[in-house]
Order: structure tokens, then sequence, then C-alpha cells
């Protein structure tokens, strides 16, 4: 069998606009015939990312069918699952079908795999959607994806459930990208941290602040801080609205006896909550927003317009050993397995 040479980004596969990455493109072509240094993946479950599926089932008005027809027309119109209002993706898992000859890597046919990279970009192309488990962003399918050559993937673990690991998996830039901003004596401030990525983050981040260091652990939602207590990942819990920012600011100077945060770090999964995070974040500190739903004009335009002195990084989905950095949380912490397991598989 004659294979067409692909090139290692993936741009062979970009239809519109031409000169563009897959992620940017508007279109992609998802005919599941591999080129040469491809993977064809049997698909199991996608991991739609968190605000990506919040603002999906906002315009679905939380329902099933409406929330499946949205994501059926968003794979059948651009080729891949990116979200057109917040521009994000997801992850999935599946078992490998077809290795191209020249793929470097691994990978075998058989082998049960989490793609690393978003679905953003990935070549995606759904048969039918068997179930849709909202609470945890999680779309069981029958479908088929492409791996490209630079594409990120993991082996699944063998000593917890795949869709636990998925949901790891999906966030696992975060608490590694933790480990490296966090240093001892810190104090941080995880904002949307009583949701998954937010409960590894402050575990991070606790672990690596020592005992002369603080977490602060800020969620809207009760039932989310309750659960973040529940697994002792912060040393101060608060429910504030991350939307109001004055509120945050008064709540964080509170907690901190006005010298507010050293480390900001935002996974907050809704838009408008730039500037809670900057204004809890001291003068010269650093504010990570890994959320999806971060606008870098207001973030920009907003630290500017109150004259704050802050490092503001864009959180990478990537970071060198990220996917064992975030399954070794739950491995380490048999509370935070636990509360997991519960929630996701």
């Amino acid at each position: 069998m004659e294979f067409k040479k692909g090139d290692i980004y993936g741009t062979h596969r970009v239809l519109e606009p031409k000169g563009v990455l897959p992620q940017p493109a508007d279109k992609i072509d998802n005919t599941m015939e591999i080129y040469d240094n491809e993977v064809l993946i049997d698909v199991h479950t996608l991991n739609i990312d968190s605000a990506s599926f919040t603002e999906i089932e906002r315009r679905a008005e939380g329902d099933i069918e409406k929330i499946k027809e949205i994501i059926m027309n968003i794979v059948e119109t651009t080729g891949k699952h990116k979200n057109p209002w917040t521009g994000s993706g997801g992850m999935l898992i599946g078992k490998v079908k077809a290795v191209g000859p020249n793929f470097e890597g691994d990978l075998r046919v058989g082998d049960k795999i989490a793609t690393l990279v978003s679905l953003s970009l990935t070549p995606l192309k759904i048969e039918e959607i068997k179930e849709i488990r909202p609470e945890i962003d999680q779309v069981d399918v029958k479908g088929e994806a492409i791996l490209f050559q630079s594409g990120l993937y993991g082996i699944l673990p063998k000593d917890m459930p795949k869709e636990l690991a998925l949901s790891v998996l999906d966030v696992a830039g975060a608490p590694a990208q933790t480990a490296k901003i966090c240093k001892p004596g810190d104090t941080v401030v995880v904002m949307g941290g009583g949701g998954k990525s937010g409960i590894l983050c402050c575990w991070q981040a606790k672990k690596q602040v020592g005992v002369n260091g603080k977490v602060i652990c800020v969620d809207g939602f009760k039932k989310s801080i309750n659960r973040a207590m529940s697994v002792k990942c912060a040393d101060e819990y608060l429910v504030v609205n991350a939307t109001d920012s004055v509120a945050m600011y008064n709540e964080i100077m509170e907690a901190t006896d006005g010298e507010l945060a050293d480390v900001v770090i935002n996974v907050v999964n809704i838009p408008n909550t730039e500037m809670s995070s900057i204004m809890s974040c001291k003068d010269g500190g650093l504010v990570y927003f890994f959320s999806m739903a971060t606008s870098f004009t207001k973030a920009a335009l907003g630290a500017e317009g109150i004259g704050k002195d802050v490092n503001m990084l864009i959180g990478n989905g990537y970071t060198k050993g990220h996917a064992n950095t975030a399954l070794q949380v739950l491995r380490d912490d048999e509370r935070i397995m636990k509360l997991f397991a519960e929630l996701y598989a």
C-alpha cells in the first residue's frame, strides 16, 4: 500500500485558510485514510475542555439532544472539535487502529492511548454519539481520529480506570506548570480551585510552597469548595464569584493581611475573570491564566488601566513530563484518587 507523505505538524490536512497550522485553521481534512507519518485511532471518549462544554451546554439550554447536535455540527463543519465560541477543544482516549510506516514513536496497533494535544487541531470523524456525561464534560462516541507526528500522547495507565485517567490528563499541564512557578514561602491563590484542575493545582502548589507558604482555594460555588476541603488541598477556602473583581480583591486582601498573592492561578471556566486575577496579585507577582475563557485584551488593558505591574503568563497545556506529574498526584494522595474516582470513573 502506498502512503501519501505527511508534514510533521499536519499542515497537509489544512483545507482553509491555506498557510496556517491545523489548530487555527477553520477547516481541516478529516478523511480517515492515514498519511505515512500519522496514527489512526478508534475513539472511545472525548473529554471536552471545561470552558468549551460549559458554553455548549449554555447554548443548548442543558438539553442533551441539542448538545449532541451542536457537537456533531462542529465536527461536520470543521473536521475537528474546535468550539466556535471559545476556540478550545479538549482531548480523547481510544485504541490505536493503524500506524503509518514513517511514524516515529513506540505506538503499536491495539495500544490504548490518550491524546495530549487539543481536539481543536485533531482530525475527527464521529459516526455516533453514544452517551454524554455533562457533569464531567465527557462524551462517549463511535468514531475515528488522527494523531500527527508532532502530536503528544500517553499510554493509558493500568492502575486506574481510563475515564479517570482521561479526566486528569485533559488538564495535566495545569498542575505540572504550577510545580514550576510556585516557590517555597509563596502565597498562592487558585481561582476555580474547587474544580478538577483547581484541586490538582492547589495540591501541587501546597507541595511547592511548603510550611512557610499559603494556598488559598477560591471558587464561586460552596459545593465545589466543600469538595476541595474534603481532600485538604489548601490552607484557606473562600466562596467568591470570580467575575466580581471588587469582592475578590477585598476577600484576598483580608486573607493575606493586605499583602495580596505572589502567584494567582486562574482555572475558571467562564469569561470575565481577568481583573479578579490581576487585582488579587501583588505588584511584581505572577498571574497564570490557564483558563480557556481568558481574554488577552481584557487582561492586558485591564492591568494597564489600574496601573498594576504584574507578570502575566498564558498557561501552556504542555510541559515536559506533565502527564506523569498529574497522574502522580492521584497516586500520592488517596483522598484525591477516591474523590476523582467517584466523580469521573
